[in-house]
């Protein structure tokens, strides 16, 4: 089963009031783990960037004046989700900018039930628990030192771990035991068998006089009706 993990990073909290993505940050997987494959791009907003945005993740207007518009690396960002299901850590907030961004460019908004919200996973699974990222990568032993500031493929990279603990983990003993399993199907099939002839089943003279001495003190045996 292939799911993409999403993340961004914009120049404010709302598109409806001129917000814009700055940056996009994806990481594939299979059966829920990290394929190795991603897909990340830094993005000039057309517009400045607020002191406070930028205190967030650090993405200066000096920064981005050279990188692609939108517009410019939609296609890519669209071939790589595909129709995969979107992991995102709050994911109200980062479909509302992408469907923004759609919006804008002219094409059709990723419906909302695609997206698998891990804020609302974690809260299901620990009740009045704090549930941000940082919490979780620390409650699931994630290593998280490199995140001083927000990152669109770094976060992405550490919700895949912490998505993968929120299924319930690798479970090393399964994929222990699946191999034992595999190994022994593969040994055996190596294996030279010893030729063996193949044995008479038909009852000797013996057993047919013992089984008609034993229907004989049955009442109207089935046997006999044929």
């Amino acid at each position: 089963m292939r799911e993409i993990v999403l993340d961004t990073e914009t120049t404010g909290l709302d598109p409806l009031h001129g917000h814009r993505v700055v940056e996009i940050g994806c990481v594939e997987l299979h059966n829920h783990v990290a394929t190795g494959n991603h897909f990340h791009v830094y993005l000039n907003p057309e517009r400045d960037m607020p002191s406070e945005a930028a205190m967030v993740h650090g993405l200066t207007d000096e920064f981005l004046a050279d990188k692609p518009v939108f517009a410019e690396k939609v296609d890519d960002f669209l071939a790589f989700i595909g129709d995969a299901p979107l992991v995102i850590h709050n994911a109200s907030f980062d479909m509302n900018f992408i469907n923004a961004e759609l919006t804008r460019t002219g094409f059709k908004r990723l419906p909302l039930d695609r997206a698998i919200d891990t804020v609302m996973m974690a809260r299901r699974k620990f009740p009045g628990a704090p549930a941000s990222l940082d919490a979780l990568c620390k409650r699931f032993g994630v290593d998280n030192a490199n995140r001083k500031l927000h990152g669109a493929l770094l976060d992405a990279q550490l919700l895949a771990e912490v998505y993968l603990e929120l299924r319930g983990g690798r479970q090393p003993g399964l994929e222990i035991a699946a191999t034992a399993v595999a190994q022994a199907v593969e040994n055996q099939a190596q294996q030279t068998r010893e030729y063996r002839a193949p044995r008479a089943h038909a009852p000797h003279d013996g057993e047919l006089a013992a089984h008609e001495t034993f229907l004989a003190a049955i009442k109207d045996p089935l046997w006999k009706r044929a």
